[in-house]
This record gives structure tokens, sequence and C-alpha cells, in this order.
């Protein structure tokens, strides 16, 4: 599947085929493929934690207003901005960038000081917005990633974070950008039309903003 089909086929599955499991290698495939997605510097502020045991799903549930398709769907996954990759993986993406031949060592030490101005403080607004943004490209493009690989998700804002973070062992300063259900839309289930969308017209401006 192309990416123009991939972005115009998916949709967000409400109902999905249970006891259907998500095998380790499609699993793997997934994300390796969603691990490309773009990230400020390289910097890649995401963690993933993968739901697929029906007791954790259950657990997970509940944090999520009970939504049952959290245990219908093949996995769930949590998706983890972690202000501090900075940090963690600031050091590896310039060891990478220098040995590619992106950045000659004199420069290394601008960059890092480049980043740190950039994305402030670890508990900064600043460093959070940093996070949340990378983990949405991220998640986006695992959801296009699951369409061409012939799996459907639906991306989920319903739920508690203290709850999921107390369930699953999340540190407090770390943010849950959202729940992503993947799997496989129940045998039988018709997709209603496409809701509404805005004619472009409604949020486009040129050159400067316009508020309509």
């Amino acid at each position: 599947m192309d990416v123009i089909q991939a972005i115009k086929e998916r949709r967000s599955i409400n109902f999905f085929e249970t006891g259907r499991a998500l095998p380790d290698d499609k699993l793997r495939e997934l994300l390796e493929t969603a691990n490309l997605s773009p990230s400020s510097f390289n910097l890649q502020p995401w963690r993933v934690i993968v739901v697929r045991d029906p007791e954790r799903k259950k657990a997970l549930r509940v944090c999520a207003m009970n939504q049952p398709k959290v245990e219908e769907a093949s996995a769930v996954l949590i998706t983890v901005a972690d202000p501090e990759g900075v940090e963690k993986n600031m050091g590896k993406t310039l060891d990478s960038w220098e040995e590619l031949g992106y950045i000659k060592r004199e420069m290394r030490n601008t960059y890092e000081e480049m980043i740190k101005n950039l994305y402030g403080a670890k508990d900064s607004l600043t460093r959070k917005y940093f996070a949340v943004k990378n983990t949405a490209l991220f998640s986006m493009c695992l959801m296009l990633a699951a369409k061409g690989l012939g799996l459907d998700t639906h991306a989920m804002d319903g739920f508690d974070e203290a709850c999921v973070k107390k369930e699953f062992n999340i540190p407090e300063d770390k943010i849950i950008p959202m729940l992503i259900a993947v799997g496989d839309l129940r045998t039988g289930a018709a997709l209603l039309p496409r809701a509404f969308r805005r004619n472009i017209d409604e949020f486009v401006s040129y050159e400067t903003y316009e508020d309509r």
C-alpha cells in the first residue's frame, strides 16, 4: 500500500476482532517502521509500552474510561513522551552525525549548546512541548505504518493519565500523549462513511494568519 492510499484509508476503528494475536515479528516491523519518523535534532524523545497480556489490558481499560476496544484490540500501545530525551539521546545522535560526516568534531560543542538552549530545562514547558510534539509525529507514523501492514488502529485520548502512570510504573515527569489500539477490524463490522472534514479554505491562509 502506498502512503497516499494509507492516509486515505486509515480510519479510527472502534470494533476490533477479539482473540486475534499480534505476532512478535509484525509488531517489531511496525515499531521499527514508525521509528523512522522525524524528530527535532533526531533526539527521538519517545518510549512505548506494548500491552498485550489480557490482564494488563483489563487494568488499562479501567484507566481508559472502560472503553471495550482496550481489551478487544490485539495490543494497545502506550506512547510516552520523555522530556529527558535530550540528555539521553543527544550523545548518540551527535556520535552518529560525526561518524557519517554531518558535522565535524570541532562543531560538536556548538550543537550541544544549541540543543540545550533551544529546549531549556528538563522541567520547562518548552521541554514538555518538545517531547509531546515529537512523540505525536512518531504516533502518526505508527498508525500509517500499521495501515500499510494491514492493521487497523485507534488513537485514544480518553484516559486518566495518573491512573495509567500508576498502573504501568511510568515516572511522573513523563507525559502520555495517547494510547493506540492496534488490531483487525471485527469481522462483519461495517464502517460508516468518513465524518465531517473541514474544507481547506476554512483553515488555510497564505503568508499571514487569518481568523475564520
